[in-house]
């Protein structure tokens, strides 16, 4: 199963820019990992893709920000996480780089160029820390450090003049969450001689690791897989195998006509969500998410696996006491006709002929005949 990403950043390291996240609106899909991947946005309740006319960093970055991903590290054409389903949602998208979501961006609507799932959009994310040094000092390279780690995590060479830079950690997971820092080194009063720098302030990564939950119903036994019988409760149980401290779960139910969600405070990794007298309002497909706030942050899972419910009428259901009497009635009719064909099959046996009939009979074309013979 694969893990949902997001990455939180605290501190003065580092220029990141705060955004509103638009839950279950946006997601990557196909990475290598979930800060990478097609662009897909959910419109009707159906996820569709963002055509790569105009695509560029400027709309990777609202993605990358809107995804708590950081920022973006490349966009990327021509469907190169593979083309996508359904419809196109947004063609021809042109951002400032600035909004809050990529729905927010202008669309250019009589844009005449042709789009096709080869065209789909995609981004890879990435966390960039920005490290500066003070002025008049001859940088030679800069370090980005994890606490407790030796070695450098990223290091970069920097010109005589150059004073800032910006160094990229790609492809974050839960080994990078920590405390970072930067260093750097100048050029001492000799070739040969090289002067570090103190650590920097630093600056936090939490890599919040949603898995996507599981889910399944009850209800009486009676029903059929996948229904539930009018007026009968019947409950439904989300589980995640990683929880957080104040989660919750979130249940959707998708109606044809609308979207109904029910929520509980996941006190413990399996909540139950309890319906009481199904109605036929209750049917239709059910999707559970974990959702978790982190530093002033919500982080949300992606959905389950659909669940499809339907609701039937108890005069169509047959509990198990009837289909039993069913089954007996239907057994015993079957044997009394098979009784009645045998002795039907005994009784039309002819009647054994006496000697004088047996003397007799002729035989013509497979025919026989049996002649009888009048005494006088």
């Amino acid at each position: 199963m694969l893990a949902f990403l997001h990455i939180l950043l605290t501190g003065l390291l580092g220029v990141l820019r705060d955004r509103v996240i638009a839950f279950e609106r946006i997601r990557l899909v196909d990475g290598e990992n979930k800060c990478s991947g097609r662009v897909e946005i959910l419109r009707h309740n159906q996820w569709g893709t963002v055509c790569d006319h105009g695509w560029d960093l400027r709309e990777a970055d609202v993605v990358c920000l809107q995804l708590a991903c950081g920022l973006a590290e490349s966009a990327l054409h021509g469907a190169a996480f593979g083309p996508g389903r359904g419809e196109i949602w947004l063609r021809h998208v042109q951002c400032s780089g600035h909004e809050s979501s990529l729905t927010r961006c202008a669309v250019i609507l009589h844009s005449h160029t042709h789009c096709t799932h080869e065209n789909d959009a995609g981004v890879k994310c990435s966390v960039r820390f920005s490290c500066g040094a003070l002025s008049g000092h001859h940088v030679r390279d800069f370090h980005l450090y994890k606490h407790g780690v030796s070695t450098p995590v990223v290091t970069q060479r920097a010109d005589t003049s150059q004073s800032r830079v910006e160094m990229t950690v790609a492809a974050v997971d839960t080994f990078h969450q920590g405390s970072y820092s930067c260093r750097y080194r100048v050029q001492g009063s000799s070739p040969s001689q090289l002067l570090r720098s103190p650590p920097s302030n630093s600056v936090n990564i939490t890599v919040v690791e949603l898995l996507t939950p599981q889910h399944w119903y009850n209800t009486s036994s009676e029903a059929p897989a996948g229904s539930v019988i009018k007026g009968h409760s019947f409950n439904i149980t989300c589980s995640t195998p990683q929880p957080y401290p104040g989660g919750s779960f979130q249940l959707r139910l998708i109606r044809p006509n609308d979207t109904v969600r029910h929520s509980l405070p996941a006190l413990s990794p399996s909540v139950t969500f309890t319906f009481a007298g199904a109605q036929s309002s209750d049917e239709g497909y059910y999707y559970c998410l974990y959702r978790v706030q982190l530093g002033g942050r919500t982080f949300v899972s992606r959905e389950s696996q659909a669940l499809p419910i339907s609701i039937r009428d108890p005069d169509s259901v047959l509990s198990p006491v009837t289909i039993s009497w069913l089954v007996s009635g239907l057994t015993f009719v079957i044997a009394v006709i098979i009784i009645i064909v045998v002795a039907k099959v005994l009784c039309s046996k002819e009647r054994r002929p006496s000697e004088l009939e047996r003397e007799t009979r002729s035989s013509v074309e497979n025919t026989y005949v049996a002649l009888s013979i009048n005494k006088r």
